[in-house]
């Protein structure tokens, strides 16, 4: 059975995810994967590489990705699943994205970086949440 997400980016103001949650109910999408990279660089001024071009992922996106979580949670009700992306680095982020409203929770840069030990941790702090 195929299955349709929508991914979006962290970037959009509150109207704009609002209004993409509109036509995530209007047109049959499935679920919407929260969030991609950033293109903002405000949570890495300063630091020598913050100019680069490309999508930021890791730690800096958390807080941009949970209220697009929240913005969508709210518009979408529980009818339309929300996984949850971006900057999951550690048990208490992957709650927050439960808490911000995502019905799953993925995992990529931050096990990069901390490998699999992250995996139980989440896994551990999620089923206690």
């Amino acid at each position: 059975m195929f299955r349709f997400f929508l991914k979006i980016a962290p970037d959009l103001s509150d109207t704009e995810v609002q209004s993409v949650a509109r036509r995530v109910l209007a047109h049959g999408v499935e679920g919407v994967v929260a969030t991609n990279t950033t293109l903002a660089r405000e949570a890495v001024a300063g630091h020598a590489r913050a100019q680069e071009a490309g999508g930021l992922s890791g730690a800096p996106l958390l807080e941009a990705s949970n209220r697009v979580i929240r913005v969508l949670r709210a518009e979408l009700g529980s009818f339309i699943p929300i996984i949850g992306v971006g900057g999951v680095m550690s048990g208490a982020n992957a709650v927050s994205k439960l808490t911000a409203g995502a019905d799953l929770v993925q995992i990529y840069t931050g096990l990069i970086y901390r490998g699999p030990a992250l995996v139980d941790e989440a896994v551990r702090a999620t089923r206690s949440a």
